[in-house]
Formats: structure tokens, sequence, C-alpha cells
């Protein structure tokens, strides 16, 4: 090898040294090291700069080499030139990146595509750039996210469903593998400024807590700025935020809302970044918790929807499915599915479901069109700063089909659905009129998130078929996309994101990064079909797996099978080898409705055999059709981060400890003791809480009395406490439940002692058998976001005593 170094006699000394005491040797090497490297690193051409252009650097491989200056012989600073600063930059005329990505929304629920909800911003972007109508995603929001951000398919990412569901079996795990490497990453090591903004949902959740670790949190996967939520879903009016990876409250005011929030800092870290960095592009995650439940949002924009929807989710489909026609966003001869039997009829609803039903779509089209309005103010100010021009701007109307996750009826709070309690009409009429304010919780019925996919069958997490994986979406990037108002056709999948942000943005796929050889995305870039309306796809395979519903699509068929329904979260389902597989030419028949699997058994037995290869090739097997169940650790086989402790001693400070950070108390036998110290008889404020308004325990003191209140799901509430105040001084405070069965769910009895002495009891019916909340962790000295019990308020319940500690032990 010969290369600009070996000419030079001391380095060519160096690397053919005598032979010289070992450790002499050692210290050779550590000088020879450097200059190794360098003789195998792409060199600069002099221009120290990675960047407007590749420079002669080699992008392939993260961190990008900086090359090893020559040494300089001038003795005196004064007489030398300084060599150019190594900096990395993007590639000249790279565009900014705005990826806008709303939460379990349909394609029939857009005004853009042929929806009910208004949403202008939406609508503007597609008459300046173009509506892609067959865009799929994976039917689950962490499964899409990961595909989404890094160009892989989720099982290929460990997340074949929601982190919270992780299981020991690899395409589940919930780690992303080190030879995945995020778009985030990608785009910071070449040059891009990074922030995301709103939900993220692609943290292990055992570990999320101080203990870390934080690669796998958004400041650890690629973006330098993060504000928004960790988990799945948050209260729109008392989130549970982080900045970066500290977690804070939010501001407290009457008209608070997270939306608005997020989109307040996405606007003022773009506006700061381009003042000081204006030559330097940026790539800006902005993921709204909505319109995922609970569907909070300002009553007044519930009103704009009034009466609206009147006629019912059947009728609704019909007037979507004849407006979808009317835009071209459908093919002329797309025929409309029919109702499931699943699905109720409308016609089939008393007087006083309808009310009920009515509002609750009537608060969800708010709260699509309020989030399109926060979308707008970002685009606005883009369009001020002279940047919307220059930045590809994706807006991905859901991470899934619409969801049904809130059963036949809907429900008011939506964790008893999570935790498989199927919500009634009749225990809903009396929040009708709060619907989608601080007091609920809310979700619609299934019928309407069935409209919200017109024209397809199903729903969110029914990957088998379009109503669970396809999307609108619309690209918008004036200096890139020359056609205005026109509507795409290809096949595509969220996986082909990051590939056309690396082509628009003139870098190459890393093939090592840190070290480690990198996976091949599995995306392609869809840029091709910018020009051409017309273009042959590219993706010509794509399989769908979500709980057991699964299916493949290649070239232009689909062969699918549906195994369960997001409604029914613990009951028996049939044997995998039972499913019956349904085959639809997908490119003569837009929205799955004409089975072909009787006419075509060859064809489906050959895409049955794909989907098992494709299967095999991203770890989808074992297939899990398991729900509920597995938001328990012990059951799934994920990793706890107690590892089995019995106890758990906290202390003041200790905060938004998430639920699977937290020792496991739900439905068996554990007392909690707490050591404090009282300066009054008048003590006030919270010991220990967990979870909030919606579901969960806490043990506070009352005008110096000791309190506890169990609530389930705020329905029902039981609180026991002492009849005298605490003396000052040192106290022991236990508080024991006893089970009375041991299973999910089971009731039991409620002991208080305080020194020893009982000083209440009482009964809990029952408990809520798998999650207390989707946000909402373990205080300590307080109880943040929303308060457990009415019994004191909330923001306002700091302990005014002093805690010791306070120990959480399973019997």
């Amino acid at each position: 090898m010969r290369n600009h170094l070996s000419g030079n006699p001391v380095i060519a000394g160096l690397l053919n040294p005598p032979i010289l005491h070992p450790a002499r040797n050692a210290r050779l090497c550590w000088l020879i090291l450097p200059l190794l490297i360098a003789c195998h690193a792409p060199q600069s051409g002099g221009t120290g700069s990675a960047g407007h252009g590749s420079g002669g650097l080699d992008r392939t491989v993260l961190p990008i080499h900086e090359p090893v200056p020559e040494a300089i012989t001038e003795l005196d600073a004064r007489l030398a030139k300084a060599p150019p600063r190594f900096r990395v930059q993007a590639p000249r005329a790279a565009p900014n990146v705005v990826i806008v990505l709303i939460d379990d929304i349909g394609f029939g629920h857009s005004s853009a595509f042929g929806g009910p909800c208004r949403m202008p911003t939406l609508d503007r972007l597609a008459a300046g750039g173009l509506r892609y109508n067959r865009f799929h995603t994976t039917a689950l929001c962490s499964p899409t996210r990961v595909a989404l951000l890094t160009g892989h398919n989720h099982h290929a990412n460990n997340a074949g469903a929601i982190m919270e569901l992780a299981t020991a079996f690899p395409g589940n795990t919930g780690i992303r593998p080190n030879r995945i490497t995020p778009l985030a990453e990608i785009l910071r090591q070449n040059g891009y400024s990074t922030a995301a903004f709103g939900k993220y949902h692609e943290t292990p959740p055992w570990e999320v807590s101080v203990s870390g670790p934080y690669d796998r949190w958004p400041t650890g996967s690629g973006f330098d700025k993060f504000y928004g939520f960790i988990g799945g879903e948050t209260n729109q009016w008392a989130p549970a935020i982080y900045d970066g990876v500290t977690r804070i409250e939010h501001k407290r005011s009457p008209d608070y809302h997270f939306t608005t929030d997020m989109t307040d800092q996405a606007i003022a870290w773009v506006s700061a970044q381009q003042a000081l960095t204006p030559d330097r592009p940026f790539y800006l995650y902005f993921a709204p918790g909505a319109t995922h439940a609970p569907h909070h949002v300002p009553k007044e924009w519930i009103a704009r929807y009034r009466g609206r929807f009147a006629d019912g989710w059947d009728k609704l489909r019909e007037q979507t499915f004849a407006r979808q026609k009317q835009l071209g966003v459908i093919p002329a001869d797309a025929r409309l599915t029919p109702r499931p039997r699943e699905i109720p009829a409308w016609d089939g609803m008393n007087a006083g479901q309808r009310r009920l039903f009515e509002r609750q779509m009537e608060a969800f089209a708010g709260f699509a069109e309020h989030t399109d309005h926060e979308v707008g103010r970002l685009v606005a100010h883009l369009e001020s700063m002279g940047e919307l021009d220059n930045t590809l701007f994706w807006y991905i109307v859901g991470d899934n089909g619409a969801s049904a996750e809130g059963g036949p009826e809907g429900t008011y709070n939506e964790i008893m659905a999570l935790n498989g309690v199927v919500g009634r009409a009749d225990e809903m009429m009396s929040h009708i009129d709060s619907w989608g304010g601080p007091t609920t919780y809310p979700h619609f019925a299934i019928g309407w998130a069935w409209a919200g996919n017109t024209p397809f069958q199903w729903t969110k997490q029914v990957a088998s078929h379009f109503g669970g994986t396809r999307n609108g979406m619309v690209l918008h990037w004036p200096n890139g996309i020359r056609a205005r108002g026109e509507i795409r056709s290809q096949f595509h999948h969220v996986v082909d994101v990051a590939p056309t942000v690396l082509e628009a943005a003139q870098l190459p796929e890393p093939r090592l990064v840190n070290g480690v050889v990198q996976r091949p995305m599995d995306g392609v870039s869809m840029l091709y079909t910018v020009a051409d309306a017309k273009a042959a796809g590219r993706r010509t395979t794509q399989y769908f797996e979500m709980f057991g519903n699964r299916g493949v699509y290649h070239d232009g068929w689909v062969a699918c099978t549906r195994h369960s329904v997001p409604w029914l979260m613990g009951h028996k389902l049939p044997d995998l080898k039972d499913d019956v597989w349904e085959l639809y030419h997908v490119d003569s028949d837009f929205s799955q409705a004409d089975d072909l699997a009787a006419s075509e058994p060859g064809k489906l037995a050959e895409l049955q055999a794909l989907f098992l290869r494709e299967a095999v090739r991203n770890h989808v097997l074992p297939l899990d059709d398991r729900r509920a169940e597995r938001f328990s650790a012990a059951i799934a086989g994920r990793p706890d981060l107690l590892d089995g402790r019995k106890s758990l001693t906290v202390y003041p400070g200790m905060v938004g400890m998430s639920e699977n950070a937290f020792i496991d108390v739900k439905g068996v036998h554990h007392t909690v003791t707490a050591e404090v110290e009282l300066q009054d008889g008048a003590t006030e404020g919270v010991i220990l809480a967990q979870a909030g308004y919606f579901g969960g325990w806490a043990l506070y003191m009352r005008q110096g009395r000791v309190r506890h209140e169990y609530n389930w799901f705020a329905l029902e509430r039981t609180r026991i406490g002492g009849e005298e105040a605490l003396a000052p001084g040192k106290h022991t405070i236990v508080y024991e439940f006893v089970p009375d069965a041991a299973q999910p769910g089971t009731g039991g009895r409620s002991i208080l002692r305080v020194d020893g002495k009982v000083v209440a009891e009482g009964r809990i019916p029952k408990t809520q058998p798998f999650m207390f909340s989707g946000d909402e962790g373990a205080d300590v000295g307080r109880d943040g976001e929303t308060e457990v019990s009415t019994d004191y308020p909330e923001g306002s319940n700091a302990f005014t005593g002093r805690i010791v500690k306070v120990k959480v032990e399973r019997k």
C-alpha cells in the first residue's frame, strides 16, 4: 500500500519500526494508530469541511472520519497559517425536512381525502403538492413510528407491537438493534439540526427512568431537541411532558392544551435554530398526540360540528365515499365495502345512544381540525421565515387507521378499554356535556372508526386490511416538486420515507455507523413518483402483521387473514392455523371488496408462502395475538426494571415514575409504609400517589388525618381515613391491601395503620387489572398531572410535612 504518507521517512520509520522493548513498541502503536486510520480514511482534498457536496469524504461511514492534519514545522504561530477547521455540513441545497404524523385517524376522516373533518392546512399543502392515496402504515402506533423514522420494517426494529407489549421473542423485544440507525442520527451526523416534538412511543418502558439508559430516548436516537411525551398517549389538558430526559410539569392555565404547547415549542426551536445557523438545514419531527384518545379539545372546536353527525356512521360512510370519488382520491370504479356484522348498525341505536354517539364524533372532528390548525401555525411560521419552499414537508394523516379501541359504544375513559373493560352507553350519559373536557378521557364508538376508514374494511390493529393500514399522505416541496394538486397512486409504505429524505438531501444510506455494519433499509425512495404520475411502482412487496392479523402485498395482489378485533382484548381467539385467508387483486380492486380466494387458489398459496418467507426474514414469527395480558411484564416475558424484587423504597423528589419502572401492586397483597415527620397537627398533601384522575391510588393527609383512596377508572372510589389528626413528630403510616383472590381485577380489604394501630378499614370492590395509566406515573410528596383523589386539589397538593422514605412491598 502506498499513500501520501509513505514517502515521509519519519512515517516510514514508524510503519516499519526496528525491534524494540515491548513497552516502547506499545507506545509507538498509539502514535501509529491515528496515522494508519488517516491512511485508510478518504481525504478532504484540503477543504477541511465535509459539506456542500461530499468534499471527497465517505458519508457511508458515520461518524464521518476527520482528516488527520499535516504536521506543522513552523515554530512561531504568527508566521504559520492554520488549516481550515473540519466541519461536517449538509450537501449544498439539501432541503429542510418536516414530518408531521397525526395519530389514529382514518383514510376517510380528513377533508383532503373526502372526510368530514375540516383540515384546511392539509388541503392547502395538497393543493400545492401531491396527495398519495396508496400509502401504508403498520396498523399500530409504535411499529409505524419506528418504521417511519428508520426505513426498516417494524419487526426488524423489534417493535412487533407497542412498546408496552414487548416480549422476549426477536421481533418483539422493544429494543432497536444497533445495526439500525434512525434517520435523525443519519441527518445529524451529516450536518442537520434535529428536533422532535409531541409523541415518541419508541422507548422501551423499562428504560423510562432516571437510570436510563438513554440511547433509545429521542435525544439518544438522533434528535438534538425533544419536547413531548414518551408513552403512547397523554392527557392533552395535563400531559406528562419530558424536555429532553427531564420530566417537567405543564403550565397550569385554563386554556392550556398540549398540541398548542408543543407547537409553540417547535416554532421557538426552529426560529432560534435558523437565527443562529441559517446555513444549516433542519429536520423537525412533529407528532401530536392527536387524534389518539383521549379526544381532548376546547369546546368551541366541538361546537363547530354540532349536529353534523345526526345521520350516523352508516350514512357518513356513504357521504364520504361519494366525496372521495368527486375528489378523485379513489378510482371511479372503487366499491364501498359493507359493514361487518361485528359493527352495529346506526338504525339499531336508541335515542339516548344516538345523542351520546353524535357527541363522540363531534369531539373527534373538532380535535382533528384543532390539530390541523396548530400544524397550520407551524407552516405559517416556516413561510414567514422564507423556509417553506425549501422544506420537504410530509403530512402523514395517520399512523394507522382510525381506532376501534373504544369498543362498540365508545368509552368516557379509554383506560377502561385498555384493561379489557367494555364501556356501556348507560354509564356515559352523564358525561355527554363534558365530553372532550378535562373530566373525561374519551374514545368514540367503533362505528365512527369504521366510517373514518371509508372505503375500506376494518380499523386500527387490523393489519390484514387497508382499514388498518392505508392512510392519506401529502408531500409538499415547492423547490423540488413542480406538480401541484395532483394525486399519486403508487403503492408505498412508511419505510419508504427515510430513503426518500436521503435522496432529496443527496445523502447515501450508511453502511457503517459507530463501527457497526448496518442492515440495508427495507424502504425505497418515492422521489421517482414526483415527476411522473404513471411511473411504475418500485415497492413490489410488503408484509403486514399485528396481533395475528396478517397479510402480504406483492405485484398488485394482497393475501390476508383477519384473526382478531381490537375491542375484544381478553377473549379466547381461534387457533392461528384455522384462520381463513382472503385474496384481492388490489391493482384493480382499490378497496379490497372482491375476495378471489376461492377462484384463485394457486395465487393465494403463492402469496401465503411469500408471507412466511417475509415473516422469517423480519422476525415476525412466532405470531402473538395476546393484547391486555401482555401489559404484564411477567406474562409477556420482557425485562422488569425491578427484576423480580418484592419491595421498592422511594424518597422525596422521585416523581413521574412510569408504571413499568415502579413495583406492580395491581390486585396483589401489598403494603405501603411511610416514615414521616410532622410539624403540626394540620398536615396536608400527598405522601405517595400512582397515576391520576382516571384511575390510581393515593396515600395522603388531609387536615392532619391520614387517608387512602383507591380510584377505579374514576367510576368507583374507595376512601378510608383516620378520625383523629396526628400529633407533631415522627410517625409510621402503613397501608395494606389484602386481595380476595389471586386474579387480575380482584377486590379486597383496605387497611390503614398509624404507629401500629389500625385507624381505618374498608373494602375495595374491584381493582384495575392490567394498567393504571398510559402516561401518569408514581409521585412521592405530590400528585402531578391530574389528581387521583378529588379530596385534594390538582397542582397544589405537596406534602407539608417531611417524608423520610416510603417502602412499597409485595407480600
